[in-house]
């Protein structure tokens, strides 16, 4: 017996739990490629196991390079709001068989994440308003 698709788990898995787009999922998928490549896994052997705070980061870095200072936008659009939606895509994936999980992963590994407002907006705000803010807190002290 073959499984289904990608494609096809992820229109099912919508049908049941509508709270993330089917763009999320693809998207986790190449976030989950990129972070094994980050880890350097090795060339052979069996796959390397993520944890769900290494797929979260390797989540981040990729949304962060493709989407830039779009990036919160894009994953709000999407559902996607906290590392704990990150978790609940995988375990939708596990869930419909297209993805694996060891017995010790659980949907709370993806809890108490980074915060998407600081992770996804900070690397873009300027740093003149800061350095500026530094600088008068600085004359002010002056005697």
């Amino acid at each position: 017996m073959q499984g289904i698709s990608f494609e096809e788990a992820v229109a099912l898995i919508r049908e049941n739990d509508p709270r993330f787009e089917a763009d999320a999922y693809f998207f986790l998928r190449e976030a989950l490629d990129h972070t094994l490549k980050s880890l350097k896994k090795p060339p052979t052997g069996p796959a390397r196991h993520v944890s769900g705070r290494e797929l979260s980061e390797g989540f981040r870095e990729l949304a962060l390079k493709q989407f830039g200072p779009m990036a919160l936008r894009v994953l709000a659009h999407w559902g996607v709001r906290r590392t704990e939606d990150i978790g609940s895509l995988v375990f939708n994936l596990v869930g419909s068989g297209v993805l694996g999980a060891s017995d010790e992963d659980r949907p709370e590994d993806f809890a108490g994440g980074y915060d998407f407002e600081t992770a996804f907006r900070f690397p873009f705000l300027p740093a003149a308003p800061r350095r500026r803010a530094t600088r008068k807190a600085t004359k002010e002290a002056r005697p």
